[in-house]
């Protein structure tokens, strides 16, 4: 964290970083919803899935969801850190989250067998599926997708043992449509679908990002009419924008972001060429 940018603007943290504080993410009612959504699939089970182009935000949910089911304390969350691992890594990885040790020898069914008996224990004892989140999940195998079905549904497919949550591109989508995942996709039952936002949507956004971070009066009213503008309405293609002029902002230590700074740091190098050509003109 670069303490001279902090101390310069007066902010508690970088705005535009993507690891700002989970308390200061930006929620949405589509959100607020899906959230309070998926509150109650813990106590049921099952799938559940989030899909978006890259930066819309689906990432983003996901630190909201696990941040908002912290609050219940008898609630087990678990993060797939690797999507794209083989079938035996998998059951590696899931032995690791749920603290369950595995054998060496037939390790998928002794995994199978050991993780649904954990499941099914807590379960009695709490009434709460554990959780969990797979982010990047269009790169999982097909094949890993199809057994993580089978390893949550218990009694003849009547009751699931486990809620999972998915996140990915349009490629996810496209995995349900292989005959061996349309099972899967047929049981996925919330969802929530981020599409790119308007201009009003981003700058509330932005806003609410300067108001956290504890500067509202960072950027002129002009400089975010302008990025929200320019943004092809991706959060990440915003925060992305604000971060250049934010880090050439303290290269120059400008009071305030405005914008004649974004015209500078973004102009196309013909236009300005010609504005350098038009000063050494009026000097002359």
């Amino acid at each position: 964290m670069n303490r001279k940018l902090l101390a310069l603007y007066g902010l508690k943290w970088d705005p535009f970083s993507p690891d700002i504080p989970d308390e200061a993410l930006w929620r949405p009612p589509a959100v607020e919803d899906f959230c309070w959504r998926i509150e109650q699939k813990v106590r049921e089970g099952g799938f559940a899935l989030v899909t978006g182009d890259s930066g819309t935000g689906k990432s983003a949910v996901l630190r909201l969801l696990a941040r908002h089911l912290a609050g219940f304390s008898e609630l087990v969350v678990g993060i797939v850190n690797r999507p794209q691992s083989s079938l035996l890594d998998f059951y590696r990885e899931l032995g690791e989250i749920f603290s369950v040790p595995l054998v060496l020898n037939n390790r998928c069914w002794a995994g199978f067998k050991t993780l649904r008996e954990k499941w099914e224990a807590h379960l009695a004892a709490t009434l709460y599926r554990p959780v969990l989140f797979v982010d990047e999940a269009q790169e999982m195998d097909p094949r890993v997708l199809s057994e993580l079905r089978l390893l949550t549904s218990a009694h003849f497919d009547s009751r699931s043992i486990l809620t999972v949550v998915l996140a990915g591109d349009g490629r996810l989508q496209e995995l349900f449509r292989m005959p061996q995942l349309v099972p899967l996709g047929s049981r996925i039952r919330p969802r929530l679908t981020l599409d790119y936002v308007t201009p009003k949507e981003l700058s509330e956004f932005l806003r609410h990002l300067l108001v956290q971070a504890g500067n509202p009066r960072l950027m002129t009213e002009g400089l975010i009419t302008t990025l929200c503008e320019h943004a092809a309405g991706n959060y990440r293609a915003l925060c992305n924008m604000a971060a250049e002029l934010l880090a050439e902002g303290l290269r120059r230590e400008a009071p305030q972001l405005d914008e004649k700074l974004y015209l500078e740091v973004f102009a196309p190098p013909s236009k300005q060429r010609s504005r350098a050509d038009g000063r050494k003109s009026s000097a002359q």
